[in-house]
């Protein structure tokens, strides 16, 4: 199995919007460039809305039957472990291996010391190329990277053989994610991450490192682009030398956890991608399930009702919803708009509340990043929420392929801003 240069992890939290979802990547595919489309759910969202990773292969499966779609695609057993991945093995063909609880635990010194062995050659001045600066390697350096990252590597590898033995024949595609932690990797550590990964055996078509800045849910990118850019400029070449060097897999590419929307980013991403001939994995999370609020919310009567109640039980449970995400969000409870307030809210006032456009006078990223995490309630209204997805199809419909495609294709595939 193999992914594309470019692939896509697509959130559908209600698994009702793979048929738009997918007209995204055919009109990509007919403007010339192929993107491979994955639904990707964690076990945590699973978990809050009562959902089964064997519901999401199904509506993958009929979305793609609809759609006439005959190029490859995937279904994440998005961020799991060891303890979650039974839950997955049959329904899932991408599995992100999530081992940042494991950072910073230490293996045996006889592992150890024979990972300082089998790469002490690269002590010394490292020239990665494409890159402006080199690094000088100690030995002392790889102890202190594989005494951070070495058990979390093994882990990895422990996760992704329990997946082997239990899918047997069938093929999946690996992804080792090290985003959720503290502080980004440096180049160095990447490189000797990698080299970890090679000696384990990963078959790694994707690594997700953590980058600085703040990701967090359905808002855009918080920090220096700048930054950001050098960072992701060396990454992708560290992917491409540890390639060669370590004999890993010539489909190796970066994966980046969006938290969806990091609209300021994808310009560098794209320039990047570009000079670098490289391939990239975005994962967009949530954004689909804001895009059907947003088409409830300008469908108005009852469809605005829901968005209201749905935003009301949210302010009311805030605690309850932020905490599964708090490391990705930053919500200032004052700043939310009090429910009494926005009951007397137009439909106009509630798209420009809710749309990522921060130019809008209503808009409210702090309300935005609040149902972006509240999905629960939703599920919890059962079919007077699905059933209003029903209704207002077409409108819902539009606003899931602008955003997909218009605001997140266009300006990192294809380098054109809308």
């Amino acid at each position: 199995m193999k992914l594309a240069r470019y692939s896509m992890g697509i959130g559908d939290r209600f698994g009702r919007e793979g048929k738009t979802l997918l007209s995204a990547f055919v009109r990509a595919a007919e403007k010339g460039v192929e993107i491979t489309p994955v639904w990707n759910k964690s076990f945590r969202e699973h978990s809050i809305i009562r959902s089964t990773p064997a519901e999401t292969r199904a509506a993958a499966d009929q979305a793609v039957k609809q759609s006439g779609w005959i190029a490859p695609y995937f279904v994440d057993a998005d961020h799991i472990t060891l303890k979650t991945a039974p839950h997955f093995v049959e329904s899932c063909d991408f599995f992100t291996l999530d081992v940042a609880d494991a950072i910073g635990k230490k293996t045996t010194d006889e592992e150890r010391d024979a990972f300082i062995d089998r790469h002490r050659r690269f002590t010394g001045l490292l020239t990665i190329p494409r890159l402006d600066n080199s690094f000088f390697i100690t030995e002392e350096d790889i102890q202190s990277i594989a005494a951070k990252y070495l058990y979390a590597v093994k882990s990895a590898a422990e996760i992704y053989r329990h997946i082997r033995a239990a899918r047997g024949e069938q093929g999946f595609i690996c992804e080792m994610s090290i985003d959720e932690t503290e502080e980004p990797q440096t180049p160095e550590e990447l490189f000797f991450i990698l080299a970890a990964a090679a000696d384990e055996g990963l078959p790694l078509q994707t690594v997700a490192p953590k980058f600085s800045g703040r990701f967090n849910k359905g808002v855009d990118y918080v920090g220096a682009v700048d930054n950001f850019r050098r960072e992701f400029e060396a990454d992708v070449a560290v992917v491409q030398y540890a390639t060669r060097c370590f004999d890993l897999s010539p489909n190796l590419k970066l994966s980046v956890h969006s938290g969806s929307d990091k609209f300021s980013l994808y310009p560098a991403m794209h320039q990047i991608l570009e000079r670098f001939s490289a391939g990239v994995h975005l994962k967009t999370a949530g954004t689909t399930w804001l895009e059907e609020l947003i088409g409830l919310a300008m469908a108005g009567g009852e469809a605005l009702e829901i968005v209201k109640d749905i935003y009301a039980a949210a302010y009311e449970r805030y605690a309850e919803l932020s905490k599964p995400y708090e490391s990705v969000i930053d919500i200032h409870f004052k700043r939310l708009p009090a429910p009494k307030i926005i009951k007397a809210w137009d439909q106009e006032q509630w798209v420009q509340a809710l749309q990522h456009r921060p130019e809008h006078p209503f808009f409210n990223a702090h309300l935005r990043q609040l149902l972006h995490v509240s999905f629960k309630i939703a599920a919890e209204m059962g079919s007077r929420f699905t059933a209003a997805l029903d209704q207002y199809r077409d409108v819902i419909a539009a606003n899931v392929y602008e955003n997909i495609f218009i605001r997140h294709m266009q300006p990192l595939f294809f380098g054109n801003i809308p």
